[in-house]
């Protein structure tokens, strides 16, 4: 694992406790010397992050971010609008992932948050490097979305679907669901 995606994980870790993170234990989830870990920390505190260190372990302060799970789907040629709607309104599509009948839940972190990194990811998938995990599932995938506060996340998912990305199932009552 490379230090980038090493330091995601640990801020998303950190993030997500209800209680500090012994540096001790960072450690030990993936597998580096404690120093690392400190320097990993160090790395995200100059990036902005507000981590601030206890004698029980690490926080993040004003890291609440509200998160929500979208199912959507488009074509390929949508993947750069889709994830342009999510960042310019201020969020960050941490994931993508799909449901599939046979292999279970497939999963890619992403953690995009700015126009250059929609612009790097498109063009990795337009350069061959890999295929749409949505063309798996014949276009439908899911993103969980972060942002600071759900009225954002509420303004993000309905730009979505004015853009018709969203998929809304029709549900047995005949209500629409977002959501499987």
């Amino acid at each position: 694992m490379d230090g980038e995606v090493r330091r995601q994980k640990i801020l998303k870790e950190i993030q997500g406790s209800e209680s500090p993170v012994s540096g001790t234990q960072l450690a030990r989830n993936f597998e580096v010397s404690r120093q690392v870990i400190v320097q990993d920390i160090a790395v995200l505190r100059a990036a902005g992050n507000e981590i601030v260190s206890t004698c029980r372990g690490y926080i993040c302060q004003g890291s609440h971010r509200a998160s929500r799970v979208i199912r959507v789907k488009h074509t390929d040629d949508e993947i750069m609008e889709e994830l342009n709607t999510i960042v310019d309104f201020g969020g960050t599509a941490e994931d993508v992932f799909i449901s599939h009948n046979v292999y279970g839940t497939l999963r890619a972190e992403l953690g995009i948050r700015t126009r250059k990194q929609v612009m790097d990811f498109v063009e990795d998938i337009k350069a061959g490097q890999s295929s749409p995990l949505k063309n798996i599932t014949s276009g439908s995938h899911f993103h969980t979305i972060s942002a600071e506060s759900e009225e954002i996340l509420d303004a993000i998912e309905e730009e979505l679907r004015k853009k018709h990305f969203l998929d809304e199932q029709e549900t047995v009552d005949g209500r629409k669901e977002e959501m499987v």
